[in-house]
């Protein structure tokens, strides 16, 4: 008898969970991972850099529509939350380093609302900053133990594909550049 296709996930994103604590727990990348998930909490992060870089006046319609789609992304990313119910991970030996406002996990919000953010600034900031940061986030999400590796690769998806959407309905030019 083989194993349902949801038991060899789940047996996936275990190992996955276990190998990057193994790997990174016991080193600074646990105080920057803390610092990125509270950067990332509600979005408020993103939606200040946005304000922030709305503020300097320079390219306002683009930080406009950048924040919008993190916000639709958050959002789009707490509805599939209540909607699915996936518990957190609560695995012994890797335990949950950081607290969080709800069981659910899937998708990672943090996820969402960070490629979104990377889909929508990276013409201001530039796209291989946003490519870091994005990658950062997601596997911080991991380390701190709230969230399985396939949480944050849907959460990414789906953050970047409303924030896709987002930026082609404020502006059909740049939404074809990307």
């Amino acid at each position: 008898m083989s194993a349902s296709p949801g038991t060899v996930l789940l047996r996936f994103d275990h190992s996955l969970l276990r190998s990057t604590r193994r790997a990174l727990g016991g080193t600074p990348a646990v105080s920057a991972a803390r610092g990125l998930s509270h950067f990332g909490e509600h979005a408020i992060g993103w939606i200040a850099l946005g304000a922030a870089g709305w503020l300097r006046g320079r390219d306002r319609a683009g930080w406009a529509a950048a924040v919008t789609g993190v916000v639709a992304a958050h959002g789009a990313g707490v509805v599939v939350k209540r909607v699915v119910r996936r518990v957190r991970p609560a695995l012994d030996d890797v335990p949950a380093l950081v607290a969080t406002p709800s069981t659910l996990s899937f998708p990672s919000a943090h996820s969402c609302s960070t490629a979104a953010a990377a889909v929508g600034f990276a013409p201001m900031l530039g796209r291989p900053v946003m490519v870091a940061v994005t990658g950062a986030m997601l596997v911080s999400r991991v380390l701190l133990g709230v969230h399985y590796p396939s949480d944050v690769l849907c959460g990414a998806a789906l953050g970047a594909g409303v924030a896709t959407v987002v930026r082609r309905r404020t502006n059909p030019i740049a939404g074809r550049k990307a």
